[in-house]
């Protein structure tokens, strides 16, 4: 009974520490693989000693199967086919030539740096050629890098896996048992591939097969059948052939991805969810039953091989694998820095360990300790430092262009127009057959469809956008679209058209921004575009009476006489958010209210001519005071709210 419940309150110290770390992960937005290895260090029998993973004997390991499995599987559901398309080629590479060149490498760097015989240096570098989805995932979430990297980056960490793996366990046997055979090994390995791959593809086809003839299913039944076929999977592949599990389990989620299986929104959020408390069970528990003395006793050799596998031999293999791709010199440097190992190399070394300790082969403990010198290094150094550096190369998402706008009328015709000109891509969708033959005479690239139709949403190219703006003329409306977007395709910018309070504001409403200004009234600024009543004009801020010229702007704002449509920064740009900050420097276009009467435009004999930039002196007439006088007007507004009386004070 002692036991039992020992292992109860191992099992819930674990789960609180791993939500822990991810909690304050999410707050100090940092990648949670570093509090979460932090956390199981810190909890473990080497410090304050709240958690005994021995507990749990080989129920360690069948948790670490089942979890991996897991997290294979809503890796590969998760996979953007669209995006891979893109970089296959460096995918490819990287898994057949990449994995090589890094068991080459880091073989090479451990015998010579840390003085493991070749045998045990190999042995290391097979556990070590695995990057894994339990922490590029998370951290590409949390640095948010280009569309090409990020699939390049996830696409690796998923494929890889499998095959690091399979390639561990014959490294493994050949260190067992000596054969050192490589045309069997090469034999083993492709056979196990393919078996896990004829499985994967057979099981994603019957799940995407259920999910879409059982309508009796309920939608939180059918997540749970996914998840049940997908450990059902595993545990057949594993029976058929040892360590082709792995592989049908990534397969399995691709084919299921690729099915489009109705609601498949939510059976992704539900696996995340899963996954999530997955990597925050096992990354504590696996940093818990670590050994701190064997890490210490490895010696600077070891942190020199791990540094050398960081610092040459992933570039190495970054440029080679990469040399015919599209990826410019900046998106190659941020691949080669980021290349964290996580679950895999873990789980597997820490069976490894046992296995040769069983066989009375030393280097065992060394080898285990030395995987997770190569976690903790490459997680910490690389996932606190990949914010920074993406920022510094430029590769973020924030740089991302072009524009999504969802509702052609005369104002949204007008802003893809101006996006357009910049040599940006844009895409209009629109339910309204004449509203879209609108927008093709113009020459702007629509589709006759919902916005609601996830399909319609890559197709227009929402995935590699910088900007999703919903501008129907239902606010409401518009706030579910952006809500879906979002979720779905985390563009950097996502506004809307939308009421000041609207009634049924969707939980993540803060991703949301509101376009333009506060309350705009899209039917009145249509009307004033068909009518010819407007001019289009562009001003720049000045350093010299800013903030004159900011308020001179917001009256005009106010008035309703202009309307502020897209912002140029840095050579960016975007869509103007009511809360939007203003700097020095900034290049507002704006659309400026005529109230010249029609009849006299018709007198005059003058047409409408298309709206061309211009600058207006009713905008860049600012009533701004000699600079010198910029002073002794901020000390006469302070004397003059220190002359203001206080209300009185009710009795």
């Amino acid at each position: 009974m002692e036991i039992s419940f020992s292992i109860t309150l191992l099992m819930v110290m674990t789960v609180i520490c791993g939500i822990s770390a991810q909690v304050l992960a999410a707050y100090l937005k940092v990648p949670a693989i570093v509090f979460l290895l932090l956390f199981g260090i810190l909890a473990g029998p080497d410090c304050l000693g709240l958690l005994q993973p021995s507990l749990l004997g080989s129920g360690l390991e069948v948790m670490v199967s089942l979890c991996v499995a897991l997290i294979l599987f809503e890796g590969g559901l998760n996979l953007e086919l669209r995006d891979l398309g893109k970089v296959s080629g460096s995918i490819r590479n990287l898994v057949t030539f990449g994995t090589l060149i890094t068991l080459i490498g880091g073989g090479m760097a451990a015998h010579w740096l840390g003085e493991f015989p070749w045998p045990i240096a190999f042995l290391y570098a097979s556990l070590v050629v695995v990057t894994g989805p339990t922490v590029v995932g998370p951290l590409l979430k949390q640095v948010s890098v280009d569309k090409k990297v990020a699939a390049l980056l996830e696409g690796e960490g998923v494929l890889v896996d499998p095959v690091g793996a399979i390639l561990a366990v014959l490294v493994l046997n050949v260190v067992l048992n000596g054969n050192t055979d490589l045309l069997i090994l090469f034999r083993d390995l492709v056979v196990r591939l393919g078996i896990g791959t004829a499985i994967g593809v057979t099981g994603g086809w019957l799940l995407g097969l259920i999910l879409k003839r059982a309508k009796f299913l309920s939608e939180d039944l059918k997540n749970l059948v996914v998840l049940a076929g997908l450990w059902g999977f595993f545990a057949i592949a594993e029976q058929i052939c040892s360590e082709s599990g792995l592989m049908a389990t990534v397969v399995s989620g691709i084919v299921l991805r690729a099915a489009s299986v109705p609601e498949e929104r939510l059976l992704r959020r539900f696996k995340g969810q899963l996954t999530v408390l997955a990597v925050s069970v096992l990354f504590v528990l696996l940093a818990a039953d670590l050994s701190l003395a064997s890490v210490v006793a490895l010696g600077w050799g070891s942190l020199f091989t791990v540094l050398a596998l960081m610092w040459i031999v992933r570039p190495i293999n970054i440029l080679v694998c990469t040399i015919n791709s599209e990826l410019n010199w900046r998106q190659k440097l941020f691949a080669s820095w980021v290349a964290p190992r996580g679950i895999i190399s873990a789980s597997i070394a820490s069976l490894f360990a046992i296995l040769l300790t069983q066989r009375g082969i030393t280097g065992g403990d060394s080898i285990k300790a030395l995987v997770f010198l190569t976690i903790i290094i490459t997680v910490f150094l690389q996932g606190l430092t990949a914010g920074p550096i993406a920022k510094m190369l430029d590769i973020t998402l924030k740089s991302a262009t072009g524009a999504v706008i969802v509702g052609s009328n005369p104002l949204s015709r007008l802003i893809a127009r101006l996006f357009q000109e910049r040599g940006e891509s844009v895409a209009i969708i629109d339910t309204n057959p004449e509203s879209c033959k609108l927008a093709e005479r113009e020459g702007l690239r629509v589709f006759l469809s919902s916005a609601l139709d996830h399909s319609i949403l890559e197709e227009a190219g929402l995935d590699s956008m910088g900007t999703f703006l919903a501008m129907t003329n239902n606010g409401e409306v518009n706030l579910v679209l952006a809500q879906r977007a979002a979720e779905e395709f985390t563009p950097p910018r996502v506004l809307a058209i939308f009421p000041k309070d609207p009634q049924n504001a969707p939980a993540n409403q803060s991703k949301i921004n509101q376009a333009f200004v506060s309350d705009l009234s899209l039917k009145d600024w249509n009307e004033y575009l068909n009518n010819g009543e407007v001019k289009l004009g562009e001003t720049e801020l000045k350093s010299a009476g800013l903030q004159f010229q900011i308020a001179h702007l917001q009256a005009l704002v106010k008035a309703g006489e202009l309307t502020p449509l897209l912002l140029e920064r840095q050579g960016y740009l975007q869509v103007v958010s009511a809360g939007q900050t203003w700097q020095t420097g900034d290049r507002i276009i704006y659309l400026l209210y005529d109230p010249t009467p029609k009849l006299l435009k018709k007198l005059s004999g003058s047409s409408q001519s298309p709206l061309t930039l211009e600058k207006h002196q009713v905008v860049e007439k600012v009533p701004i005071p000699d600079p010198a006088l910029e002073s002794v007007l901020e000390e006469g507004e302070i004397a003059k709210k220190s002359d203001v009386l206080p209300p009185p004070v009710s009795r």
